[in-house]
């Protein structure tokens, strides 16, 4: 059970053990209807489990935060070393194109492992983490299927990942206390840890490869950071407010996008919608600008990321004055 505490948003205790759900319907589905992606990427099935049992755990004994981190280590370093899903290319933001081996080992891990967390902390009102894990699984599902049949597994996986997250919401956001559950770590780190996979998998479709022609879209790693720009920004906003107060990066508070919302009377649910519709624009923004440099796609995006996440800050001044 998850109790309420400082800086929860719920006022009694409500399950938190979804997750196991949404592992299971993976867990079943993907190797039947998607078992290519198992023989593509030798250690996806490894990860799932490990992060699962952490995710367990952590649910109902609640583990030290190291530990978990050093599960997250090891299922990236898994994924990134054995399976080779790794960044190989910036495509030339920041002036940087083709990586050294060790350098895009070492920051697809890092990738990995801030995605995973990034999620988990936007995963703290109703609906939010589920209907986000819809938009980002349905935008990389159709752009995968747009890219050719061998995306097909690919296309697969983000379907699972839709239907298990509507068969979480369904829940997530009863009225009733009798069937309202919430997915906890279990659920966050595992869609965490899958959409770190599909949005690198996105950026590696278009990088050129010997004896394989592929459609290049230039500003590729650009569409994949607007299309996980919400857990990347409120993490980023959450440290600097920390930063500016002088207090620990890792000090939990109430400074994320959606604590703000609540904070300006709205309630759950139409704090979720706010969020996914605002973001969705942002996505919306970045498909029409595509074919602007990636330097310039990229300081757009970051600029109506952040927009969309202190504005609720100056809402509230402006309330309170």
């Amino acid at each position: 059970m998850d109790e309420p505490g400082a800086r929860s948003s719920h006022l009694r205790k409500i399950p938190n053990l979804g997750g196991i759900a949404i592992f299971f319907s993976l867990g079943v589905c993907a190797p039947i209807f998607a078992y290519e992606l198992f023989d593509r990427y030798k250690f996806l099935f490894a990860s799932f489990i490990i992060l699962f049992f952490v995710g367990v755990m952590d649910d109902i004994m609640v583990l030290r935060a190291y530990k978990k981190l050093l599960a997250q280590i090891l299922v990236s370093a898994l994924m990134v070393i054995g399976s080779d899903v790794r960044i190989r290319s910036l495509f030339g933001v920041f002036g940087i194109y083709e990586i050294n081996y060790y350098i895009s080992i070492a920051f697809s891990i890092l990738t990995f492992i801030i995605l995973i967390n990034a999620f988990n902390l936007i995963d703290g009102i109703d609906g939010l983490a589920g209907s986000y894990t819809i938009v980002t699984s349905a935008l990389f599902g159709v752009s995968f299927f747009r890219l050719g049949s061998h995306n097909d597994p690919l296309v697969v996986l983000c379907s699972i990942l839709i239907a298990a997250s509507l068969g979480f919401l369904f829940y997530n956001l009863s009225n009733k206390r009798s069937t309202k559950i919430f997915m906890g770590d279990t659920g966050s780190m595992i869609l965490g840890f899958l959409l770190a996979f599909t949005g690198i998998s996105f950026i590696e479709i278009f990088i050129a490869k010997r004896d394989e022609v592929f459609y290049h879209l230039q500003s590729a790693p650009v569409i994949a950071v607007a299309i996980l720009i919400l857990p990347i920004v409120d993490t980023l906003t959450v440290i600097i407010t920390r930063i500016y107060h002088k207090k620990s990066v890792l000090s939990p508070d109430k400074n994320h996008i959606h604590h703000k919302l609540l904070n300006l009377g709205l309630t759950h649910r139409r704090s979720t919608a706010y969020i996914i519709a605002y973001y969705l624009l942002i996505i919306v923004a970045a498909y029409f600008f595509r074919h602007l440099s990636v330097n310039q796609l990229l300081v757009l995006i970051m600029v109506l990321g952040f927009f969309g996440a202190y504005l609720p800050i100056f809402l509230l001044r402006f309330k309170k004055d």
